[in-house]
Formats: C-alpha cells, structure tokens, sequence
C-alpha cells in the first residue's frame, strides 16, 4: 500500500477527495507514462475475439443454416457496429484516466455508481469461473490423452465435479490468480504473448482442416437459409455478436485508461475489430465448412477438430494453445471489471490484488460447472443480468458525449462535497437511475419472455437506445458542466 492510498484526503481543484472514493487503484493514471500502444490495443482484441466460446458461437450459425457469405456479413455488420461503439468508450477512458466504476459516476453520481458496477461485476464472476472451467476441461481431455490412466480420476466426484476436473480447474484457477497478482502490467504482457500464440495456432488448424478437406470446403450445410429467413438471421447474429462485447463495451477504458493517444485506439480497434473479426469469420467459414465436407457433421467448437489431431505433439500444442488463449479472455473480459467492482465497493479494505483474490473465490464458490450445465441458470440469470448491461452503456454515453460533450471535472469524481458536479442528491443521480429502471425493465422482458424469442437477440439495443433517449429528455441542462482534468490526483500508469 502506498502513502498516497493512506491519505484520508488530497486536497485538489478547491475540493477534498474522500477515502470512500479515491483509491490507488481508482484514482486517474498521469498522461506521461502511458505504455499501451496500438498493439497492446490490438491483443485484446486478437485474444478475446478467438475465445472458445466465440467459435462455438459462430460455428453454430453454420448449423442455424447461415451459408459461408451470410456468416461474413453477419460479423462485417457487427464489427462496424462494435469498431463505433468501442471507439467512443475507449476515448472516455484515455481523457479522464479513470476505471469503469469511477467513469459511472459521471452519470448516476459518486454512490450511485455502485450499482452499474455491481451488475458489470457479478456477470464478469461468474463468466470467469464458467470460462475457467471450460479450458479445464481442455486440459482434463490433454492429460488423458496423454497418461490414459488419469481416467480413473474422473470416476471420483465432488460437488458435480470429479477429481481429475478438480484438480485441472484448481491449477488454472490459481495460475489467474498468479497473472492478476502482478497487477495491469502482467495482464498486459500475458496478452501480447497469448494474441500471436492464438492466431497462429487457429491459423494454422484452419489450413490444416482446408488440405484434409481436399482444398475445398462446403459453403453450407446443405439447407441453407435464403431471402428474408437468411437476413433476419444475419442481423440476429450480428446483435447477439455486439452483446457477447456488452459487457467489454462498458469496461473498455479500464485498458484505455493507460493509451498513449486516441490515434493508438484507433489503429488497435481497426486490425483488432473489423479486420481481425473477419478473419476469425473466415477461419469458422473453413473449420465449419471442411468439417462438413469431410463427414457432413456440424461440429459446436474447435475442440471437436483438435480432439481429432492424430499426432501427440500437436495435440499438446493445439490444445495448450486454447487453453492460454481461454486464459487470456478470461483476464481481459472476466476478472478486471469485478477486480474494479469490489475495490469501488469497499475502497477501505480492498486494493487491485486483494479484490482478485476475492473475486477469483466467488468464481469458485459458486461451482461453475453446475452453473453452465444448467440451461435455466444460464439464460435467465446470466441473460437477464447481461440485458441490463444495455440500458448501463445508454445512459452512461449519453451523459458523457450528448449532455457534456465529454466534459468532465475529473476530481469531483472522488470527493463526497455536497455541493460537488457528482453528488446529484446524496450521491445519487435519480434522473439516471429514472431512465435506467424503465429500460432495463423492457431490455429483460424481450431478453427472456418466449413470445418475443424473435427479438431477443436485439434486447441489448433496445435497452441502450430507450435508456440513451430517456434519460436525454430527463436530464438535468440547468447545471453547469465543468471541464477539469485529474492530473493533480493521479498515479503512474500501469
């Protein structure tokens, strides 16, 4: 702990920060000294967007009845989308230097902020023990592969988990922990050596799947989607593409708090976003198609190629490489953001390490598996909390860019004054929270009930367009919008 997390208050800007609110970890990073460049940018990028999940994801639009073109144009539409959409975030993290939960502030004030974190914070748990525990499955399947005698040990269980899952998901577990220890320099060091790993090791099974193929793939699964069926299809997929980033898109200027320039966003969202999201299109047009080719079966994951590999040694590679690479999403996408959450929450007694300590213990207690094996917790829990994830990013842009034209006053950000630009009414904006509830409301109505199955996919846009219009006819255009930077109360980038 530093002498600067030790301060009861720093005085700054004629206010004082609070002890409740600035914290080494919250506090904005200093201009000078910003390491991440366009490549750091672009590894979270190369890594996220070639997950496991992600493939299963895309591959299964090939079984939904896309043919190879309409699954290019479901993912050129989305990367448009998301390029926009994480741009406009990522610009918001490099002005003010501050995390996701300080950055809510701005809109729903210095104690309401802790509920948009909360939600990004919960859902980002229990991804990381479910992501957690689907790269130990990799590794349970490699080490069988390797020592057959270790099956023995999946005949033992304990909690809906047998030993041998146990012990790989505990060796995982523990070496996130590890990475997450060392801080946001570590994270982003494990990147840029997980992003050329991923895309050379998916590269290279896509070439290898095409020459089994006979140097031809199948363009679709032979009843493929066509006129209106096949568009609606198209833009489905490119939304539920866009909400599988939602909640990247709220928590991006955790990682742009620490960008050189705007110019260094830019150039990484456009090879990681619009070029990268193609060519992970067409490496799932090549594994999906030459999959079918060779035996007409849709296959649901790259795991179902690798597992086919007849070489040891490749096996070990493919395999260890998926696992890095379920690594590296899961730090990006699922442990930053509730690491943030729970230092905003207790600011007192939690810093950076502490916090992943406990958050990568809640991804634990709550026994993954038995959750991601359940459909009913799946869709209802984890698709109704990520249906909020809509109407959060609504109101928090439209705050930032429409009402202030991103201006902010930065060290209000950390001061409980009364009369400070954030303290709204005892900390709390009710404007916010007045176009927020409404939305959120209709956002997990279309999310889950079934008659509106259709427009589900669609539930993330829905809620952020009525929450953005909502709260620009609620907002408050009387008070004075005050531009301050955070350079008096800020610490070294990490």
């Amino acid at each position: 702990m530093t002498a600067l997390e030790d301060r009861s208050s720093v005085e700054t800007g004629g206010t004082a920060t609070s002890s409740a609110l600035y914290t080494y970890d919250l506090a904005p990073t200093k201009r000078e000294g910003r390491r991440w460049g366009a490549y750091n940018v672009f590894t979270l990028w190369a890594n996220d967007v070639h997950s496991l999940g992600n493939y299963a994801f895309a591959i299964g639009l090939f079984a939904l009845g896309l043919n190879v073109w309409g699954i290019l144009a479901a993912f050129a539409l989305a990367s448009v989308l998301l390029f926009l959409l994480l741009t406009l975030s990522g610009f918001m993290g490099h002005k003010t230097g501050v995390p996701f939960p300080v950055m809510s502030r701005i809109a729903f004030g210095v104690k309401g902020a802790k509920l948009p974190a909360a939600v990004r914070g919960v859902v980002a748990i229990a991804w990381f023990g479910i992501q957690t525990y689907l790269a130990s499955a990799v590794l349970s399947t490699l080490l069988v592969a390797m020592f057959p005698a270790l099956s023995r040990l999946d005949t033992y269980s304990l909690l809906g988990q047998s030993a041998l899952g146990w012990i790989t998901f505990l060796a995982l577990w523990g070496l996130q922990v590890l990475i997450v220890s060392y801080g946001m320099q570590m994270i982003r060091r494990y990147m840029a050596f997980a992003a050329p790993t991923t895309l050379l090791t998916m590269c290279a099974l896509a070439v290898w799947m095409f020459v089994r193929a006979g140097g031809s793939v199948s363009l679709d699964d032979g009843k493929p989607l066509t006129g209106g069926a096949m568009w609606l299809q198209v833009l489905q997929a490119a939304a539920l593409w866009v909400v599988i980033y939602g909640t990247f898109v709220l928590n991006f200027c955790d990682f742009t708090r620490s960008a050189r320039s705007r110019g260094a966003i830019v150039r990484g969202n456009v090879i990681g976003i619009p070029v990268n999201m193609l060519f992970f299109a067409c490496i799932v047009a090549v594994l999906s198609g030459a999959q079918f080719k060779l035996d007409g079966r849709v296959i649901t994951s790259p795991t179902d190629i690798v597992r086919t590999i007849p070489n040891m040694f490749l096996l070990a590679v493919a395999s260890l490489a998926l696992i890095a690479l379920t690594v590296a999403v899961n730090l990006l996408a699922n442990f930053v953001a509730p690491i943030y959450a729970l230092v905003n929450l207790f600011p007192r007694r939690l810093d950076f390490r502490r916090a992943g300590l406990v958050s990568a213990g809640l991804g634990l207690v709550i026994t993954p598996w038995n959750l991601y094996n359940s459909p009913v917790a799946v869709n209802y829990f984890l698709g109704g909390l990520g249906a909020l994830l809509g109407p959060l990013f609504g109101v928090i842009m439209a705050d930032y860019w429409m009402l202030r034209k991103s201006r902010v006053n930065v060290p209000a950000l950390y001061t409980e004054d009364a009369d400070a630009d954030y303290h709204y009414r005892r900390g709390y904006n009710p404007r916010a929270v007045a176009a927020f509830v409404p939305s959120a409301a209709v956002a997990v109505t279309v999310a889950l009930v079934p008659v509106l199955h259709t427009l589900a996919g669609f539930s993330w846009f829905v809620g952020a367009l009525l929450a953005a219009a909502l709260y620009t006819v609620l907002a408050d255009r009387t008070a004075p919008v005050r531009e301050l930077d955070g350079e008096a109360i800020a610490v070294a980038a990490e």
